[in-house]
């Protein structure tokens, strides 16, 4: 009926009738017009009750803060080293003013090597190598540092159906024969549950219900069928071929679905039984049957056909308390009927109610045998349709054969991938337009719904038995975070919301804004400011609060959805299901549509993230040792030992190539098993400084030795006074520079690990691109050191083999050193773990002290 402020959408379909309507709005006022201002960003498009806010992604703003103080630092270091030279050079030693060239370049170069110009580089070749990675595991991404972000991610804000679910009505519960084959398993199909359970049901049983379904559908629902699909699936030993596809009612190819998992063939069912056929011989004999077709006022369908031993037999299935409600009899184990006692019928009743209160759609499925000549079109006096009219004689007193429960299972992989999230800090919350018991039972069976969220974990996991605020509907939920200000006008109350969205794991029966609005406030909530308040809900609740602000991700198919998708921070599109302006508004688009894809998203998100600080580490080490190297150089003889071109090898060797080797490095599950990184935590962690300040030292102390003694220790004359009174490149330098690279090209090795492991070769295997660039930079360096000459400043006869395999040794001493430094940090935890245990237990020991005092 209609109801004051209703209104049709642009693209409604009117199916009968005729009307009138008034244009309230177009264009850019109109529903869909606001839904697309807020999508394509229109400078029209007005929110008066969400204030919506563009952020960039939390690897970008640490990366611009890290950038901004090494550059401050490289740029204070080259200012050092001329201002050094300058006076060391000319005010000290006296050495001519045309000098000042070369001072100039050390400075330059220092700074080269200090500013991480390939920072950008290497973060845009992670982001992209993670994207064409992800898309060949069904994530279409749109926005490269969506990659990163979805690492960061805290909440995953989910539809239910194809998202968690198939998408495909399907059977999955049956009270037949006096017995209830209710399969909780989504991997077993009912049919072979029914088989297994307690020796499964009689041929005789079997046959009334495939060929009551199989009999009592429509002709425009059917199945496609693999190789072989018009065969009987009847006999042994056949295999039953493969469902395609389907077409037609979902309820009633979730009907056929089972009848062909059953192991029969409802299209022979169809055409071998006379008055249904209309195919064959059998064509001519249809009208002998009678079709009472589906209405809502029945809310049943019936077909009956006619006997070989004369009268006919009704199939009949609909709603399952009108079918109930109609039956005096009920069949028993044999296939035979027996009378139905009242009790019985309560049993029955409770069936379909318990099948209900789990989500499912139930059906009850009966049927009648009639006498010859019967009047179908006679009508009872005394049983009435739901809506009042009176219902058909042959529709009544009904031998029961069934309740079935169908419903739209979850996908396989669900259950371990929402796992994987709890695993990995994530929440999971499921956002659906369905009732709350089909919803909850979605959510139980997918794993966002636990024990403790119940008030009473044993019993039946429906709405009523959840635990206040874990589920709401729309309205409610509505009702509450919104409130109407002075002039009328709805406001958000983050305070509100704020209660709630730590409970919250349900919300059954939303609405697109909903989303909207949870996107919204769980993006803008501060309670993790609350400290006391945190507290309260994890020793209270078992709730943790992640210690920053939430970052969400969100799900959406529809046009309304857009918006949502807009407002997260990481926005997921359906590929499958998805409308053409939802897939615009997001971020990454779901070519399988497969909540399992999300958590492939993350775990490629946190690589992209462990990516580059892989790639930090080692640029930081290489920065530190250059700097260092060259600023000695500068203070000692007004010129760095390594030339300005080999400094410039190296920043290529460490930007560009590093950069490439370290972003393809493949991600790992352990991705998963640790909590998302803060926003506000330093992308450089204590246990990467110890890492980059401990392989700096080696490589600095092995450089100041092959510098200051290494004329004394090898024999041969030092560096500077070859190049500043014969004007050759000298042995001594170039050794310098051989040892200082093949050390960064084996601590490159060492830097694929950021938490200190053994075995850093582990899974090196994997990635052939870091084992490539690996022996490219290698053959690169020795073409360089042995035919490189005046075009890199090195000796023009290259080095001699003892000295080739000092530079290895030198080279491979990183690794050894690198795990030196792996057991004295682990010492250094050890004993600040055993300090802070000291002082808690000396501070307890004082609070006791003072309370019996």
């Amino acid at each position: 009926s209609k109801r004051a402020g209703d209104v049709v959408l642009s693209g409604t379909t009117a199916v009968q009738g005729s009307g009138k309507m008034v244009v309230i709005a177009v264009g850019i006022h109109s529903v869909a017009g606001r839904i697309q201002a807020r999508v394509y960003d229109s400078s029209d498009h007005q929110d008066d009750t969400l204030g919506e806010t563009e952020e960039e992604s939390p690897l970008f703003v640490k990366l611009d803060l890290i950038a901004k103080q090494i550059g401050l630092i490289g740029t204070f270091c080259a200012v050092v080293a001329f201002a050094a030279s300058c006076i060391i050079g000319l005010a000290i030693e006296g050495e001519d003013v045309d000098n000042l060239i070369d001072y100039l370049i050390v400075a330059i170069t220092v700074l080269a090597v200090a500013v991480p110009e390939g920072l950008p580089l290497a973060v845009t070749l992670a982001l992209a190598f993670s994207s064409n990675k992800m898309m060949k595991e069904q994530n279409l991404v749109k926005h490269l540092d969506a990659c990163e972000t979805m690492g960061c991610a805290t909440t995953i804000c989910t539809d239910k159906t194809g998202t968690l679910t198939a998408n495909q009505m399907t059977a999955r519960a049956l009270y037949m024969a006096m017995k209830n084959y209710l399969c909780d398993d989504p991997s077993i199909h009912l049919a072979d549950f029914i088989k297994t359970m307690d020796g499964g049901a009689s041929p005789e049983v079997m046959d009334i219900l495939t060929t009551l379904l199989s009999v009592d559908t429509m002709d425009e629902t059917f199945l496609s069928l693999g190789e072989g699909g018009s065969n009987n699936n009847k006999g042994e030993g056949h295999p039953i071929p493969q469902i395609t596809g389907s077409s037609g009612n979902p309820t009633e190819v979730a009907l056929l679905t089972l009848v062909h998992q059953s192991g029969q063939n409802y299209e022979e069912i169809r055409n071998t039984t006379r008055g249904r056929s209309n195919v064959g011989e059998l064509a001519k004999h249809l009208g002998e049957g009678k079709q009472f077709q589906f209405s809502s006022a029945r809310k049943m369908m019936s077909w009956a056909v006619p006997l070989k031993g004369g009268g006919y037999r009704l199939y009949t299935k609909g709603a399952a308390e009108v079918i109930l409600g109609r039956c005096v009899q009920q069949m028993d184990s044999t296939g035979s009927s027996v009378e139905m006692e009242e009790q019985q019928l309560e049993t029955l009743n409770g069936i379909a109610e318990s099948y209900a209160r789990r989500g499912m759609r139930t059906l009850g499925l009966a049927y009648r045998d009639l006498p010859e000549g019967v009047d179908f079109e006679q009508v009872s006096p005394t049983i009435k349709n739901t809506d009042g009219t009176e219902a058909f004689e042959a529709e009544t007193e009904l031998v029961f054969v069934g309740v079935v429960g169908i419903e739209d299972p979850l996908r396989k992989e669900v259950p371990f991938a929402i796992e994987q999230c709890y695993e990995a800090g994530i929440d999971v919350r499921l956002v659906t337009g369905d009732s709350p018991n089909t919803a909850v039972s979605i959510a139980y069976q997918a794993g966002i719904l636990r024990g403790h969220h119940f008030t009473a974990p044993d019993d039946e996991k429906v709405a009523t038995n959840l635990k206040e605020n874990v589920l709401m509907e729309g309205k409610a939920f509505r009702s509450k975070v919104y409130k109407v200000d002075a002039n009328g006008q709805k406001e958000f109350d983050q305070a509100v919301f704020d209660n709630i969205w730590p409970h919250l794991r349900v919300l059954a029966r939303s609405s697109p804004d909903d989303k909207l609005t949870l996107a919204h406030g769980l993006n803008q909530s501060t309670l993790f400011t609350d400290k006391e308040r945190c507290q309260e809900l994890l020793t209270e609740h078992n709730i943790a609060i992640f210690p920053d602000r939430q970052v969400v991700a969100m799900t959406g198919d529809g046009t309304n959805d857009a918006p949502a998708l807009k407002r997260a921070d990481i926005g997921f599109a359906m590929g499958v299901a998805g409308t053409q302006i939802a897939k615009d508004a997001a971020d990454i688009i779901l070519l399988d549509d497969n909540f399992a894809s999300i958590v492939t998203a993350a775990k490629w998100g946190r690589n992209v993230y462990c990516s580059i600080q892989k790639f930090l580490q080692f640029q930081l080490t290489v920065n530190i040792a250059a700097v260092v190297t060259a600023l000695t150089g500068a203070f000692a003889y007004q010129k760095s030992p390594l030339a300005a071109i080999q400094l410039l090898w190296v920043n290529l060797l460490m930007d560009s190539l590093a950069s490439l080797a370290l972003a393809s490095e493949p991600p790992v599950d352990a991705l998963l098993k640790k909590p998302p990184v803060n926003r506000t935590e330093g992308m450089i962690t204590k246990r990467m400084w110890a890492n980059m300040l401990g392989q700096a030292a080696y490589q600095i102390v092995a450089v100041m030795t092959l510098l200051f003694k290494g004329p004394d220790i090898f024999g041969f004359e030092a560096g500077h006074i070859v190049e500043d009174e014969l004007d050759e490149n000298s042995v001594h330098y170039t050794l310098i520079f051989n040892a200082f690279v093949w050390m960064q090209l084996f601590n490159e090795v060492n830097c694929r690990n950021l938490k200190g492991e053994f075995n850093v070769f582990a899974g090196i295997e994997k990635n052939p691109i870091f084992m490539s660039i690996l022996v490219a930079t290698s053959v690169l360096q020795v073409l360089i050191v042995e035919f490189g000459s005046i075009a890199f400043h090195v000796a023009e006869d290259g080095l001699s083999g003892k000295y080739w395999a000092i530079s290895l040794a030198l080279g491979a001493g990183s690794l050894p050193v690198q795990q030196c430094i792996n057991l004295l940090y682990r010492i250094g935890q050890k004993v600040k773990f055993a300090r802070n245990e000291n002082k808690r237990k000396k501070n307890a020991s004082l609070t006791t002290r003072q309370t019996s005092s």
